[in-house]
């Protein structure tokens, strides 16, 4: 809150609707991440003897590949590279294009219109419904997700209709359940697979009904697809994009964050229907300048190197196994997903003789303010926690340790399910 000399200064009064108007600042409420921080921090203070296992960041725990930071260096050190980038450079979406080809299969990506860079995907989900929401349109999107997916819908007086992710559909969305005046009356639909936090995956046949039900009601699809290449057991990657029509209603969102391990890197790229990427790239020129050129290129490398994904995805699906194998030992029914690098477990209703969970975020503060061990709480259809197999291990032994020692501080716990 502003104030001076302890008064309520003009300031106050001057905050938009949108995020709380003169009452902005004087929400006591505490959100999710923030509780998690808290606990953590008291958690560290009461036993600062005691490592606390963190398995709820959502990000890498190592560097990218020595081969793209070697390409960063060099396209640093050129002069030409110094200057504003606006809506991109064509290297990288060239190599955007080849990229959706080699690894998903898609064909005929024009990169000069169907493609654009982006600053991370978080800007891109950001700033599309600036494309296409007026004042009482509706985005639709899945939950349990990425909240910001909502946040600019609101912001510009939009309305955000929620399609719950059950185990019972695969955590799939039904899109049959959602009412016709919803659907009607929608200009976006979100999607995301693999799947935040729930570690589904989408199939070939999911993608096609979405695209049928896209062309019925005239929706927009904007698929966000950070974790797509991020696959396990025999499982192709997947892109929305490979399925006839998907073009026809829609966009995906690429991130080099999760699968090249350069969340702080922020860059990504946006590609499919030319109109959208028109519309987003007008949009993202009154919004930003463009990323670092020799960032742009570095990127490109990377995009021309599959193999560091794979690499990496090998890493999580060995630990995905490891932490499946711990939890089940210990009561949970826990399946290995077949992407993403999160685990997406039923949180316990209690321990026998001990506390008794109403929630998962119950449970979640439970085990980092008692064992030490953090998770994110995910209580919006059911109660789930979710794991992330980015906890900071150096080597297969450190990983085989820090599983271990979860075991070890569990392992006197009867779970209640």
């Amino acid at each position: 809150m502003s104030t001076l000399n302890g008064q309520e200064t003009y300031i106050q009064q001057q905050f938009a609707e949108r995020i709380g108007g003169a009452n902005y600042g004087k929400d006591t409420a505490i959100y999710k991440f923030e509780k998690i921080k808290r606990a953590k921090a008291a958690a560290k203070k009461d036993f600062p003897e005691v490592e606390l296992i963190d398995m709820g960041v959502g990000e890498p725990d190592d560097m990218a590949d020595a081969g793209i930071v070697a390409k960063l260096a060099e396209e640093a050190a050129k002069r030409e590279n110094r200057g504003y980038a606006d809506n991109g450079i064509a290297e990288l979406k060239e190599a955007a294009a080849k990229y959706l080809h080699d690894v998903f299969g898609v064909e005929g990506i024009d990169p000069v219109a169907e493609v654009v860079h982006s600053i991370g995907s978080k800007p891109a989900i950001a700033m599309l419904p600036s494309c296409f929401i007026n004042p009482g349109d509706i985005t639709i999107m899945t939950v349990p997700g990425y909240p910001i997916i909502g946040t600019h819908t609101k912001y510009l007086g939009g309305e955000v209709y929620t399609v719950q992710l059950t185990e019972e559909n695969d955590f799939l969305p039904n899109l049959d359940a959602i009412p016709e005046e919803i659907a009607r009356k929608a200009k976006l639909l979100y999607l995301n697979y693999p799947n935040n936090p729930t570690g589904a995956s989408a199939t070939r046949e999911f993608f096609a009904k979405v695209v049928d039900w896209a062309k019925k009601y005239q929706v927009v699809i904007v698929h966000d697809a950070p974790y797509a290449a991020l696959t396990y057991d025999g499982l192709k990657p997947l892109s929305f994009l490979s399925v006839p029509g998907a073009k026809d209603v829609g966009v995906e969102l690429h991130s080099l964050s999760k699968s090249y391990n350069m969340t702080g890197w922020r860059i990504g790229f946006v590609a499919g229907n030319p109109l959208v990427v028109k519309a987003f790239s007008d949009v993202k020129d009154n919004n930003d300048s463009g990323q670092f050129i020799a960032i742009q290129k570095a990127a490109a490398y990377g995009l021309a190197h599959p193999e560091i994904t794979e690499r990496i995805a090998a890493k999580y699906s060995r630990r995905h196994e490891l932490l499946v194998s711990a939890l089940n030992d210990l009561g949970f029914n826990a399946k290995k997903p077949k992407g993403s690098f999160f685990l997406y477990v039923e949180a316990p209703k209690g321990v026998e003789g001990g506390p008794t969970f109403a929630t998962a975020e119950d449970f979640s503060q439970f085990l980092i303010r008692e064992k030490l061990i953090s998770t994110v709480p995910w209580d919006d259809a059911g109660h789930y926690v979710r794991f992330s197999v980015t906890f900071i291990a150096d080597g297969e032994d450190e990983e085989h340790r820090v599983i271990s020692e979860i075991k070890r501080r569990l392992g006197d716990l009867k779970f209640i399910f």
